[in-house]
């Protein structure tokens, strides 16, 4: 069964328009243990929301996961792990942080519980609330 996840990056570091423009990307430098553990839950056909973090602060578009169980070829010591995505598509509308933490089945959403991990998991219903909000 396929699972959801939302991924958090700093668009002057790493933008949606530039995993658009490579057409896959490692997903790696997570330097956080739960987030770690997500990105090693993760396998091939995984759907991912993908957010601008610092800047912008709303969900842009949607990846899917298209190489899994890789290691973080940042690490040296092969410790952490990292993923490839691909894009999927772009949202018809941003769904902003505001809008999320508006909405109140939204409530327990780790990005808004655990607002400083950086590879979030989502749940099927707030999948699909999400999309809903983007006008999907």
């Amino acid at each position: 069964m396929a699972r959801y996840w939302l991924m958090k990056s700093e668009p002057f570091k790493y933008s949606w328009d530039d995993l658009v423009a490579e057409q896959e990307g490692t997903w790696d430098g997570v330097r956080n243990y739960r987030a770690r553990n997500n990105l090693a839950a993760m396998e091939v056909g995984d759907k991912c929301f993908f957010y601008h973090s610092r800047e912008g602060l709303e969900i842009v578009g949607i990846c899917e996961v298209s190489v899994a169980g890789i290691m973080d070829p940042t690490d040296p010591e092969q410790k952490w792990n990292a993923v490839k995505v691909k894009p999927v598509r772009k949202l018809k509308q941003p769904v902003t942080l505001k809008q999320i933490k508006a909405e109140p089945r939204l409530a327990d959403i780790e990005l808004i519980k655990l607002s400083r991990l950086s590879v979030a998991e989502i749940r099927p219903e707030e999948w699909r609330i999400i999309l809903e909000m983007a006008g999907e």
